[in-house]
């Protein structure tokens, strides 16, 4: 049999002999949304929990978060749907007085070329862009969360009188989903808004396809709140990219909405775990650097036995991604070191990137198919596969009886759960 998975902007395909047991592990293919403007229009329309906003007063300013290029949010093909509406709506609204910000969280701010690559020329031609800079740009205070994340947003977003945000409803190894005021809550605030929300990733519920009871989700529905985030559109899409829903309106009321569908395409149940699985996080972008990768690393581990096999397949072709993992990861040798030094330490970001990477390494056998040179990611505790082909051969080799092997094409958004519980108890 021969399977061919996504690797940054190609394509790996590997042969896997008839004695191993291979199971696909797909999401589940839901109809395509054909026409955008129609789908966008319709859910301008008929907004969720909101009037129309042809039926509200005139804002004399507009904030559109946008996420940054990892993430595969179709923006240059929806942001201008709606900016057309906004201008139908408001017939008085010039385009500088809306603000384009271009949300990362913590990736460095894009610079002209990754706008363009991103944004359409019409919208960096005529409205106002500013790339977010999570430790450097000029943040708006909201005081702090009831469970004490202190809320700073990007004042160029949080200063305008009507604020939206737009992104990708995804599964999400601790926050449960994205979407919603995500975007927002994360992509445009500061260092410490996002590293005390992400501190809350130690909880029992803080896991991929839980909302209800997940203090990081809450947490960020409550940031969303208090910035005053008024409308927010989301995207499903299926595994090519192809969206498969669309919402408007506010902003939980969206996220309750396009959570059950997201999790009806990439919630996925299997009967046993897995000896070898083999991974792809999905292709560009989910695998444009290690630091994204390693979603799709915890993500996969859910279908694997403990002490068994995962092959990670990642181009990772823009390195590891974030000097601050980078810097903090290179002082260890051994995952259990990594728990030691958080134990004594507390969380932090970057190091956190560190410690999810060793909780996968401390329970499985892992190595990683990139461009990466073989010293950089040893010095990330990963060990280069080489030729993928190669080290599955390998593995299938040192295996007696049938070999169970779950493949997953999109691990970076596929999560699992065994048909009568949890996969593995690693939460």
């Amino acid at each position: 049999m021969d399977i061919t998975l996504k690797y940054g902007h190609s394509h790996t395909t590997l042969s896997f002999p008839d004695q191993a047991e291979v199971d696909v592990l797909e999401p589940t293919s839901l109809p395509v949304i054909g026409d955008m403007a129609e789908a966008m229009d319709g859910a301008l329309d008929r907004p969720l929990q909101l009037p129309r906003l042809e039926e509200r007063a005139a804002p004399a300013t507009i904030s559109i978060a946008v996420p940054d290029e990892t993430r595969s949010f179709p923006t240059k093909a929806l942001l201008p749907l709606l900016l057309k509406r906004l201008h139908r709506a408001y017939p008085a609204l010039k385009p500088e007085d809306v603000t384009i910000v271009v949300g990362g969280g913590l990736h460095p701010p894009h610079d002209v070329p990754a706008l363009e690559r991103i944004l359409p020329h019409d919208v960096l031609a005529r409205y106002t862009v500013v790339p977010h800079d999570a430790k450097n740009a000029p943040m708006a205070e909201f005081g702090a969360t009831s469970r004490g994340t202190p809320v700073r947003i990007n004042l160029a977003f949080a200063q305008a009188e009507m604020k939206i945000v737009m992104g990708l409803l995804d599964p999400h190894q601790f926050a449960g989903f994205t979407g919603g005021a995500k975007g927002v809550a994360i992509g445009c605030s500061s260092a410490e808004t996002i590293r005390a929300n992400h501190a809350l990733m130690f909880h029992e519920k803080a896991q991929a396809g839980v909302r209800e009871g997940n203090p990081v989700r809450e947490d960020l529905n409550e940031i969303g709140r208090m910035v005053g985030v008024e409308l927010a559109v989301n995207v499903v899409l299926d595994k090519d990219k192809q969206i498969v829903g669309l919402w408007a309106g506010e902003p939980e009321a969206v996220l309750a909405a396009g959570s059950q569908v997201c999790a009806s395409v990439y919630g996925v149940t299997i009967e046993k775990p897995y000896d070898i699985v083999v991974a792809s996080c999905g292709g560009h972008p989910k695998d444009i650097c290690l630091y994204q990768a390693q979603k799709g690393l915890n993500l996969a581990s859910r279908a694997a036995v403990p002490g068994g096999r995962i092959l990670l397949l990642a181009a990772c072709g823009q390195g590891v991604g974030d000097e601050d993992y980078f810097e903090y990861v290179c002082r260890f040798d051994a995952p259990s070191a990594v728990f030691e030094d958080f134990r004594e330490h507390g969380f932090r970001m970057g190091a956190h990137k560190a410690f999810l990477f060793s909780r996968t390494l401390d329970t499985f056998e892992v190595a990683v198919s990139s461009e990466m040179d073989a010293s950089v990611l040893s010095r990330c505790m990963l060990e280069k596969a080489g030729d993928p082909q190669e080290r599955l051969n390998s593995w299938l080799d040192s295996m007696q009886g049938r070999v169970r092997v779950g493949v997953v094409p999109n691990a970076n958004a596929t999560y699992f759960s065994l048909a009568a519980g949890d996969v593995s108890g690693n939460s």
